[in-house]
């Protein structure tokens, strides 16, 4: 592995970098992935665009489990591989940051003008008007309407909600915009919802004004984020990926590091001058 590093930190040196990441580089601030080393999907179930919308009852279950859940995430703190990457940004090593992680660490660790592939948990947007308010407003909304609720949460999953019965859910209130009285749904991408087509153009513009492409923490099992894997190497991009388990980039990459991403990346980070 130490020949790897040795070869991703000259990669990396020579600047015009992208980075991809996923679930994989917030584990160590405690936020499971999808997955896990092994490759094998965890259990949680995601919230579908569809069902949020169509079902009262599971949408009512969904903000009970994420009003529980989030305060887990806005509770994280950056690990050692976000502040790399924050970094590697000041070292002028990064065309940019695209992440499919919807929990606001890369910020958190120094990075700026982070794009948010799937969007993220600390905004809420109303179907009806399209207005977007701060969570924490929101929280402070649903603290008041549900005085007096109790339920014991159990883990946290990947989308920043926890594990309830329905009994446990059933005694929730749920709030709605407070402008047009609409629909409230967190500010990021459920499954069965497109991201925005500018915000994947985006994307690909920064795959083609790159040199290289930094794949960190994700199994680029769906299609949101493999595509720009894909686009590198028909590009002619050097691929590079480090992440814990095998990818579905694995064969298109120059460099693969199967390890703990913190430890990986802190030391390619302070190690550049």
């Amino acid at each position: 592995m130490e020949r790897a590093v040795t070869a991703l930190s000259a990669l990396v040196g020579k600047g015009g970098v992208l980075v991809l990441s996923g679930a994989g580089i917030s584990t160590e601030s405690g936020i499971p992935d999808y997955r896990g080393p092994s490759g094998m999907r965890r259990n949680a179930q995601p919230m579908t665009y569809q069902t949020f919308t169509r079902d009262p009852v599971a949408r009512r279950r969904y903000w009970a489990r994420s009003h529980l859940g989030w305060r887990t995430i806005a509770r994280a703190a950056p690990n050692a591989g976000h502040n790399a990457v924050g970094r590697l940004q000041r070292l002028g090593l990064l065309t940019g940051i695209v992440t499919q992680n919807v929990d606001g660490l890369h910020q958190a660790g120094g990075a700026d003008e982070v794009v948010e592939l799937h969007g993220a948990l600390d905004r809420v947007v109303c179907l009806d008007c399209g207005e977007r308010t701060a969570r924490a407003e929101l929280d402070a909304r649903l603290v008041a309407a549900n005085v007096g609720y109790a339920a014991e949460a159990g883990g946290i999953n990947p989308d920043g909600d926890v594990d309830l019965t329905d009994e446990q859910a059933a005694g929730f209130v749920v709030v709605d915009c407070r402008g047009c009285g609409g629909m409230l749904k967190p500010d990021v991408v459920f499954f069965g919802e497109n991201v925005p087509a500018p915000r994947v153009q985006h994307c690909f513009d920064l795959v083609e004004r790159s040199a290289a492409l930094l794949v960190l923490g994700s199994s680029l099992t769906v299609m949101s984020g493999r595509r720009f894997v894909v686009r590198a190497a028909k590009s002619g991009l050097p691929i590079a990926i480090v992440n814990q388990g095998p990818t579905r980039g694995d064969p298109l990459a120059a460099i693969l590091i199967d390890a703990p991403l913190g430890a990986v990346l802190a030391k390619v980070a302070w190690d550049l001058r």
